[in-house]
């Protein structure tokens, strides 16, 4: 067994590339899904919660406010191939490709498969708007992380970020 298999901290990957917060502040694979927060392009107030399902590519977008996005008719909106993109960006093109079941193979110029890649591989299927029922979800999941933002400086463990590595932890 390895070191961090028996230790109790998780292992966390780094980016594959460094992406900026401002458009996309938060994204994940999770729950078969795509999933995140994307920035309005217009209002600083408004945010998007944007997914796209593993396999079917069913995908929703709508704002924080659980209105539907505008641009999402019948095929990904803006906020979406946002969202591929810096997803392509921190976990790197081939596991979101392997996580959503996207072919990226085959591309015969030989260039590097991107993002928005991904994303005409899925529109070419021609997916299904979802319920939009996992929103909520997101966003909480998304302000629950942003409230890490708000715990002081310390030295001592804090219980819910137990999963973060230390810094020059003692083994």
């Amino acid at each position: 067994m390895t070191d961090w298999e028996s230790s109790s901290m998780a292992r966390v990957l780094p980016p594959a590339r460094p992406r900026t917060l401002a458009k996309v502040p938060f994204v994940e694979l999770a729950d078969g899904r795509l999933q995140g927060v994307v920035s309005s392009g217009s209002d600083i107030g408004r945010v998007y919660v944007s997914s796209v399902s593993a396999g079917s590519y069913e995908f929703a977008c709508s704002t924080n406010n659980n209105r539907p996005c505008g641009g999402a008719r019948g095929t990904f909106c803006k906020h979406i191939a946002t969202l591929i993109d810096e997803a392509a960006l921190q976990y790197g093109v081939d596991r979101v490709a392997r996580y959503l079941r996207v072919d990226v193979t085959g591309d015969v110029s030989g260039e590097q498969p991107t993002g928005r890649d991904i994303a005409e591989r899925m529109r070419d299927a021609g997916p299904a708007r979802a319920d939009g029922t996992a929103a909520a979800a997101v966003f909480s999941q998304f302000l629950r992380h942003l409230t890490y933002l708000e715990h002081p400086p310390t030295t001592t463990p804090v219980p819910e970020l137990h999963w973060f590595p230390t810094a020059g932890a003692v083994r």
